[in-house]
């Protein structure tokens, strides 16, 4: 005989009854472990279990590196047009409206000034959740300004990559950006005014071939996908077997492409640290 036994059979509960746990109060990392939101904030959203980099994008770095969360952004209203009327299943115009409504932002980049332990850094930092962080006319011109203003300011220049290329829809409009922003890094080196270069997870593509790697020193988070093809493209194309942890910044380290990997909690004070050291200043505490 059952201790228990149902009066009714079936669930009756109704659905506005049911009580549903928000969504968003924890992160599961790749690894499996599961981490309080708020405590994942608190440790620059990596996680305390594995170490692991959750990606962020430039609303959080500028508040990790701005001292107070202090900074004027510039150019903050300019925006992708679609000279090439570019169609594939949605039109161009229509894919960049649905991605300002989806993140809020303009496009895949912002730029602003402010102080970081209490000197002057301008810092471009672009934003994967916008069309996969990639490059076109205006992520070009954004970061092309921004070293514009290092230039006429004397103040040094921080870029954070985080992107998967150039933008199909402006095919050569947008490879154009990779000259477009060399140039204006080498007018930098020329004035002898410093430009740091981040690599996040993912720098691939167009990026990586232009200004994610022409730092003065480059450096990266831990576990950065870092590359210009995909592993997968390498493979196929070489017919090898790749080694392991290819295109990790840990990887890159080794062979001598990345300066540095700083851990994210550790970022404000190595790149002001890095930054005193190249203008032979004394180190900021």
């Amino acid at each position: 005989m059952s201790w228990f036994k149902r009066k009714t059979k079936g669930i009756t509960t109704t659905t506005e009854e049911k009580k549903d746990t928000p969504k968003g109060l924890w992160y599961k990392s790749p690894t499996g472990k599961i981490v309080d939101a708020e405590e994942l904030e608190k440790n620059f959203y990596v996680s305390p279990e594995d170490g692991y980099h959750v990606r962020i994008g430039s609303h959080e770095y500028f508040e990790i590196l701005f001292d107070d969360n202090n900074f004027k952004e510039l150019d903050a209203n300019l925006e992708s047009k679609d000279p090439l009327k570019f169609v594939d299943t949605k039109k161009y115009p229509d894919r960049l409206k649905a991605a300002q409504e989806k993140t809020k932002l303009k496009d895949a980049v912002r730029a602003a000034v402010g102080k970081s332990k209490g000197k002057d850094l301008v810092i471009a930092c672009m934003d994967f959740a916008f069309i996969g962080g990639s490059m076109g006319s205006v992520v070009g011109e954004k970061i092309a300004r921004a070293a514009d203003y290092s230039l006429k300011n004397n103040i040094p220049l921080l870029v954070i990559s985080k992107s998967g290329g150039a933008r199909m829809m402006e095919a050569a409009l947008s490879l154009m950006q990779l000259a477009k922003t060399s140039v204006k890094l080498a007018q930098l080196a020329e004035a002898g005014i410093p430009y740091i270069s981040l690599c996040t997870d993912p720098t691939t593509g167009g990026t990586t071939a232009s200004f994610a790697m022409l730092g003065d020193i480059n450096i990266a988070e831990p576990g950065a996908l870092i590359g210009f093809a995909g592993p997968r493209i390498v493979r196929d194309t070489t017919g090898k077997e790749l080694p392991e942890g290819f295109q990790t910044s840990e990887f890159l380290l080794e062979h001598g492409f990345l300066d540095f990997i700083t851990p994210r909690k550790e970022l404000k004070d190595k790149v002001n640290q890095y930054l005193d050291l190249i203008l032979n200043q004394p180190l900021r505490a």
